[in-house]
């Protein structure tokens, strides 16, 4: 039999980037070294033909400035008019997730946004909950004139995985109101 290495064990108290969870629909692009522009849900790619809100569409019609994101997968929140809580944004907007390449970068294309940082610093649950307080008083940083953004998202640097947090209804599942033990 083959050993099995247990995997390494990050430590909970290192960086964290805590931004505003947009209530949209995910969405990506993926631009290939071979020139291909492919566009996805958060399950599957998606055509202007089988489009997720018209993500597709938008994103063929804006090609020329997307593929200012480079080579890679590119994911986000698609969001804004008719699609979930709509925020009062008269227009849809893709919002990266990745706040460490595209927050302040100056090649970030027009047609896109990132999602809002609202705290980066050591891992810590009192800024966790700082953050969903600043949102439920003071309304979303995506669009500030929205008073009931949906809560955050936590990026962990060092165990490499998000986590989220909503401001209402964060203890009850989705879907099975019983899930198995260990799945949230």
């Amino acid at each position: 039999m083959e050993f099995t290495e247990f995997n390494k064990i990050p430590r909970l108290a290192r960086e964290c980037t805590i931004t505003e969870k947009i209530d949209g629909t995910n969405a990506s692009i993926y631009i290939g070294e071979d020139g291909a522009f492919l566009t996805g849900s958060r399950t599957k790619w998606i055509t202007p033909e089988e489009d997720n809100y018209g993500f597709a569409k938008w994103a063929l019609s804006n090609k020329e400035e997307l593929l200012k994101l480079g080579v890679g997968h590119h994911f986000g929140e698609w969001w804004g008019n008719g699609i979930q809580r709509g925020y009062g944004n008269p227009i849809k907007t893709f919002s990266l997730f990745n706040t460490k390449k595209w927050s302040n970068n100056p090649d970030l294309p027009n047609c896109c946004s990132v999602v809002p940082v609202i705290y980066q610093g050591l891992f810590d649950t009192g800024a966790i909950q700082s953050c969903i307080d600043d949102l439920k008083m003071n309304g979303s940083k995506a669009f500030p004139s929205y008073p009931k953004p949906e809560g955050v998202v936590i990026w962990h640097n060092a165990a490499q995985i998000y986590f989220k947090k909503t401001i209402e209804k964060d203890t009850e599942y989705k879907g099975n109101p019983n899930p198995p033990a260990g799945e949230i």
